[in-house]
Parts: C-alpha cells; sequence; structure tokens
C-alpha cells in the first residue's frame, strides 16, 4: 500500500529569498522532510551573470522557465538558448550551469527528485571535471 502525503498549501515567503554561492538568488518553495519525494524552488540569475559549474548526486534536477532568456549548458550537450516555456532535465551527477543573457532576470523553478539537500551538492570546475 502506498502512502500518500495530506494535501496541504504552501504559501512562498518573498522576504525569504537568499543569495546562494553558486551564483542566483533562491526562494525555497516547498522543500521539507515531510516531502522527501520532491522540493521546488525559484532561482532568480541577474542579467549577464552565470552560475557555477555544479552537480547533485543522486537528485535529478528539473529548470522550468519562467521569465527571461539564457543559454544553460548541461554536462555533453550543446549549449542551448531557453526562454519561458523551456523544460530542461538534468540527469544525478551530470555537471550544469546556466547564464542569463537578457536584460532582465532570468527566473526559472529548479523541481529536485528526490528532494534537495545540501549534502548532494557539488561545485565543479567543468562538465565532467572535478
Amino acid at each position: 500500500m502506498s502512502v500518500h502525503p495530506p494535501s496541504s498549501i504552501h504559501q512562498t515567503d518573498a522576504p525569504g529569498e537568499y543569495w546562494f554561492a553558486e551564483g542566483c538568488f533562491i526562494l525555497e518553495c516547498l522543500n521539507h522532510p515531510a516531502e522527501p519525494a520532491v522540493s521546488v524552488a525559484r532561482a532568480r540569475v541577474l542579467p549577464g551573470s552565470t552560475t557555477r559549474w555544479h552537480r547533485l548526486h543522486g537528485i535529478t534536477e528539473r529548470y522550468v522557465i519562467q521569465a527571461g532568456h539564457g543559454t544553460v549548458e548541461v554536462q555533453d550537450l550543446p549549449p542551448t538558448r531557453v526562454g519561458p516555456g523551456a523544460v530542461v532535465i538534468i540527469a544525478p551527477g551530470a555537471a550544469q550551469r546556466i547564464h542569463n543573457e537578457g536584460s532582465e532576470d532570468l527566473i526559472f523553478l529548479a523541481v529536485c527528485t528526490p528532494r534537495f539537500v545540501p549534502d548532494c551538492y557539488e561545485s565543479v570546475d567543468g562538465p565532467g571535471r572535478a
């Protein structure tokens, strides 16, 4: 028998946005031990900025682009331009980064399965390099 969490509503606290050393602002929308299967955060990358190369161990991450335009790089895939409506699926352990090439903030949801925990994060020098 599968156990499902009870229905609930979570309000995101906009003043809770914080700077993450990866090179972007993060606003946690849903990341709680009671919901181990998924986490959702809003990432905001300033114009002209590029996040650091990084990878998540044991976690599939999805970028759901909400606003702005940029170029995403994932491991060995070619750099790809993305904008609102694009969904980028990043396999566990794949090196990744994103560059905001526009004049407005690049905003996307980062949906992680299972949920993001800090111990899974690794900053790397580039794709495939530790």
